[in-house]
């Protein structure tokens, strides 16, 4: 999954998240495994809640 951001301080910098996006359960963990610009190199976790 590729996170593109478009506007501001971090326009035309991504991140991808490799990883499971279980969607039925309440929180998941998946890997940042990279990124461009401002997020080169970037290495880490990122969280996501699914809201009802």
């Amino acid at each position: 999954m590729n996170f593109v951001f478009t506007t501001r301080k971090f326009n035309g910098s991504s991140l991808t998240i490799l990883g499971r996006n279980a969607a039925l359960q309440p929180l998941r963990e998946m890997p940042i495994i990279g990124g461009t610009g401002a997020f080169r190199l970037a290495r880490g976790f990122g969280t996501a809640k699914t809201y009802f």
